[in-house]
């Protein structure tokens, strides 16, 4: 297994895919070792030697932060802090996100900002490195403050408190500890705080998101081919003359994959007794492309955000401060993930209308994708299901990041809600894995109505694998297992292998 070492270098998305992939072990550089161990020896000499409180090293927390705490019970603070702010309800992350909250922490807490000991990161480490997966919880956070309550249940398996799965069991952290030959850790001054202040969850989740996304793109250009060519759609609207002179990348992006999945088709060649295509055929481009722009843009937002230091106070060793600010507010990837939401609804709702065209008995198309409508029902229930999906995501993109709410007794008065984005904008993901498989099944059906030989290169491997999964409906059947399978396709399959080749 490849090994990343941990440094001040810049992570970026394909490493969070072989995170996310579990292909990769990680080690701590010197260079890492050597900042952590300068801040955490700067933050031990400034509590001994001031006399001034500073926030949540040696002060309680949220509105109680004027409340002073003696030396000899700092320790105990920071446990405190994990424990009671293990809060979550609601269902478990999946451990493959929980691996990306692990992640995201160490990379994190690795810059040297946060005050925390070796020992502490270098037990992240051995979760990270052991397969350790603690019980997380999608509900309790605010997206401000950091993700304290998830964070709080990723880390307590540290203290051999909560819950983990380890070797496909289900265990408490204190036996995880013993079955490991761990000590439980006896946290120091400010490191309960640095663990549970951050983005992680958020980021964990956004991360998820793209690195679906960035394929489900790239499906909806290859689905949205095939169902084109099986409407015996027009390739007018995507010359590359089109779409420059609007100068949209995503656009032109998109026009571009559709003349390349298309190349070679003589059925696309052929002659149209129609002028124009309907506009989810023929604004593919303009509608995709703004979806694939979005996408762009929130993952500037969170390639920023995974190499941040987000946990509060803030130190500068070097600069001899300590800040107590803002960076665990998520504003920025709430107002993301919202967007995100809305890039991934939007593909899945011109799909859903794709569906819809392909059952609607036009073009010589046969009412429903059967060859006897009326004792058949054949496609007619597949839209229904599509266009409920649909619903739900519309439903799913109200925004989360213009919503607030008090909390810490005034203290904390405006916070992120990007936790809920982060929750909502998974969940849309997945619906439009499903929307995409209805299409393909229902591209594929209509497909066969034609001489689909005559197709492209490109769509006939296509079809071809996906016939492999799911068949031609001739007659009536109970279509969700077609249904499931064409989503579970969609998951398992790089819509890159039915691309051209360079």
């Amino acid at each position: 297994m490849e090994i990343h070492h941990i440094s001040s270098k810049t992570v970026d998305f394909a490493l969070m895919d072989k995170v996310l992939g579990n292909t990769i072990k990680l080690e701590l550089s010197d260079e890492v070792k050597q900042r952590v161990s300068h801040c955490r020896t700067y933050l031990e000499n400034r509590i001994s030697s001031q006399e001034e409180p500073v926030y949540g090293v040696n002060t309680g927390f949220g509105s109680l932060c004027n409340r002073r705490i003696p030396a000899e019970d700092l320790s105990q603070l920071q446990k405190n802090l994990v424990m009671s702010h293990a809060c979550g309800m609601g269902e478990e992350v999946p451990v493959d996100i929980v691996r990306l909250m692990l992640f995201l922490k160490i990379q994190s807490l690795s810059y040297g900002h946060s005050g925390i000991r070796m020992e502490t990161l270098g037990r992240l480490v051995d979760f990270y490195n052991h397969g350790v997966s603690p019980v997380v919880y999608t509900q309790g956070s605010l997206g401000a403050s950091g993700d304290l309550a998830p964070l709080a249940h990723l880390c307590l398996p540290l203290l051999g408190l909560g819950e983990v799965y380890y070797d496909g069991r289900r265990m408490d952290g204190g036996d995880l500890l013993k079955l490991q030959s761990w000590e439980p850790l006896q946290l120091g001054a400010k490191e309960g705080l640095a663990l549970l202040n951050g983005t992680q969850f958020m980021g964990a989740y956004g991360v998820y998101a793209l690195l679906r996304s960035y394929d489900l793109s790239l499906w909806a250009d290859l689905i949205g081919a095939m169902s084109l060519e099986a409407f015996d759609g027009r390739m007018d609207p995507f010359r590359e003359q089109v779409h420059l002179v609007r100068h949209h990348k995503g656009q032109i992006e998109t026009s571009a994959n559709i003349r390349a999945v298309l190349g070679g088709s003589e059925l696309m060649n052929g002659k149209k007794n129609h002028v124009q295509d309907p506009y989810s055929f023929r604004c593919i481009p303009q509608v995709h492309g703004a979806c694939k722009d979005g996408i762009g843009h929130v993952s500037d937002i969170f390639y920023n955000e995974i190499n941040a230091v987000t946990d509060n106070p803030t130190l500068f060793p070097d600069d001899d401060m300590i800040v107590s600010a803002g960076n665990f507010h998520g504003q920025p990837l709430a107002m993301g993930l919202d967007y995100l939401g809305i890039a991934l609804a939007e593909l899945g709702n011109i799909s859903e209308r794709r569906i819809y065209r392909l059952i609607s008995g036009k073009r010589k198309l046969p009412s429903f994708l059967v060859a006897k409508p009326g004792l058949n029902s054949g496609f007619m229930i597949p839209q229904y299901t599509a266009a409920s999906i649909v619903s739900q995501n519309k439903q799913l993109c109200t925004p989360a990041s213009v919503d607030s709410i008090e909390s810490s007794q005034g203290q904390e008065d405006h916070v992120s809600m990007g936790a809920n984005a982060a929750v909502k904008t998974h969940s849309i993901v997945y619906n439009l894995e499903k929307i995409l498989g209805i299409e393909l099944m229902t591209a594929a059906q209509a497909l066969e109505f034609r001489d689909h030989q005559r197709t492209s290169a490109s769509l006939r491997k296509l079809f071809a694998s996906f016939r492999q999964q799911v068949g031609f409906v001739d007659n009536d059947r109970v279509m969700y297992k077609e249904m499931h399978a064409s989503a579970d396709f969609i998951r398992s399959n790089a819509p890159s292998a039915f691309f051209p080749g360079p």
